[in-house]
């Protein structure tokens, strides 16, 4: 088999290792690497690239878009979509867009040596996996890539749930002092009357608190598509916190081989300002590792913001338990 060019396009500088990680040794291919739809689309058009192994949640131009455009200008390559959004809609949209194939992150190397030969590029399936030295991850990327692998499942389940598509973001992650947290909480409240759920949750030393807020304006949109007429709204927002906390939680905690154990989750304020959230909690905050993720709900105006708040001494842990991973 004469030699073929490979072109991964994934804005985790992590994912795209993790990718040259698990391809075939042996295998006669080039390959290429691109941050964004948009330079790997440039890239599409100066002709020679065969095969495309593209992510979902980019910035700029998603994997969505990328499909879309590689249609309309008639741009020949297989593409195989590797991304932490394994919702049934959004492998259903992906291959109706022309995509060959759907692999969820992180692709394992059996999975994609098989598509790649049923694909008929590759044609020893059972050969040996390659290892690739690269540069060394950093501890924001490669964790900023364990939560979008969480988050994609955790949204996977609350979509069979209500029944909708939820529409992902790329994940925030940073270390916040106790300023830039609320300053960050203010960001997300926009504004709105919230109400906050919290549960705590510990693990292999790791701690820490998870936050949902949800806009008081949408939690009626919320019960509805619970289907639950005769829910109370505090029942049916616990019950919702605790299913996408756990979701999220155990997808990271799979990830960096810890058991998380979570306590009961409370109510922080109802229709509350979050400057009174900020003002009733603000022994709690100190310095952390602050994860934001905000889900909307595609076709409705709802959307809700889930915090991961991790305390400044899991950051040491959390850097070890990732070390396989960012070397």
């Amino acid at each position: 088999m004469s030699a073929i060019s490979l072109l991964i396009c994934d804005d985790s500088s992590l994912a795209r290792k993790q990718l040259l990680h698990a391809l075939p040794a042996g295998w006669p291919v080039t390959v290429s690497q691109a941050a964004t739809g948009v330079e790997a689309l440039d890239r599409i058009r100066q002709g020679d690239i065969d095969v495309l192994l593209l992510d979902l949640t980019m910035p700029e131009m998603d994997g969505y878009q990328v499909l879309a455009q590689l249609r309309e200008e008639q741009l020949e390559c297989k593409t195989i979509v590797i991304s932490a959004d394994i919702q049934e809609e959004a492998v259903r949209r992906v291959l109706a867009l022309g995509a060959r194939a759907f692999i969820k992150k992180p692709a394992d190397p059996v999975h994609l040596r098989q598509t790649l030969a049923s694909l008929g590029l590759l044609d020893d399936v059972s050969a040996l996996i390659t290892r690739v030295d690269g540069e060394r991850i950093s501890f924001r990327d490669t964790f900023r890539e364990v939560v979008n692998i969480a988050m994609g499942r955790a949204a996977a389940l609350l979509a069979r749930v209500l029944g909708v598509f939820i529409q992902l973001p790329i994940p925030n992650v940073n270390i916040l002092e106790v300023g830039e947290l609320h300053m960050a909480l203010a960001d997300a409240a926009r504004g709105e009357k919230l109400t906050a759920v919290c549960q705590g949750y510990i693990g292999g030393g790791i701690a820490g608190e998870a936050l949902l807020l949800f806009h008081d304006s949408e939690v009626a949109d919320m019960a509805r598509l619970m289907r639950r007429q005769d829910y109370l709204e505090m029942e049916m927002l616990l019950d919702l916190s605790s299913l996408l906390i756990s979701a999220c939680l155990s997808g990271i905690a799979e990830q960096i081989e810890v058991v998380f154990s979570q306590g009961h989750p409370q109510v922080l304020g109802q229709h509350a300002s979050i400057e009174e959230l900020i003002r009733i909690n603000s022994g709690r905050w100190k310095k952390t590792l602050a994860v934001e993720i905000s889900y909307s709900l595609e076709g409705h105006d709802i959307h809700f913001d889930l915090l991961l708040l991790f305390t400044e001494d899991s950051v040491e842990l959390l850097t070890r338990k990732l070390a396989h991973l960012m070397d």
